[in-house]
């Protein structure tokens, strides 16, 4: 998959795919689980975007140092050699958004209220299942599909130069 034109095929494009990817998520869940929590609503809204720097942080460090390592290594047990493209990214969408929804479910609140309370993983399970199906279909059908045209995209004109 190294050579796909949809995904990064070196260290600049893969900073640049996983911008696009978390700055989408984090715009589109954090709103959209702040407003199942708190109601829907403009004020809501501001105070979600106060707290989205704050959050999209955690994410990346989230991401570079826990979640993709492990991912990697259950991604590999998991994949079959003869697994399509779409299996492949299927498989990993699946992996990560899990891992990301379950540790964000306990620290996003502690985020979002400015302290550690361990009173939100009175209702961890529910509310991860909910925080999960948000994430994952916001990954599959919008943030993952837009960054994988921008790489289409950007390795396309490389070719068009080079030719």
């Amino acid at each position: 998959m190294h050579l796909e034109d949809r995904l990064p095929q070196n260290p600049k494009e893969g900073v640049l795919f996983m911008l696009i990817i978390s700055i989408l998520s984090v715009n589109t869940i954090a709103p959209i689980i702040v407003g199942m929590e708190r109601g829907f609503s403009v004020a809501h809204y501001v105070d979600t975007l106060k707290i989205i720097p704050f959050a999209w942080i955690a994410l990346i460090v989230l991401i570079r140092f826990i979640v993709k390592p492990l991912a990697g290594i259950l991604f590999n047990r998991f994949a079959g050699q003869t697994d399509g493209f779409n299996a492949r990214i299927l498989l990993n969408i699946v992996l990560n958004v899990s891992m990301i929804s379950f540790v964000m479910t306990i620290i996003g609140p502690w985020i979002g209220m400015g302290e550690l309370n361990f009173g939100t993983l009175e209702h961890f399970f529910p509310t991860w299942f909910r925080n999960f199906g948000i994430a994952f279909w916001i990954e599959l059908l919008f943030a993952q599909p837009i960054a994988r045209a921008v790489m289409k995209s950007i390795h396309t004109r490389k070719r068009l130069k080079t030719a």
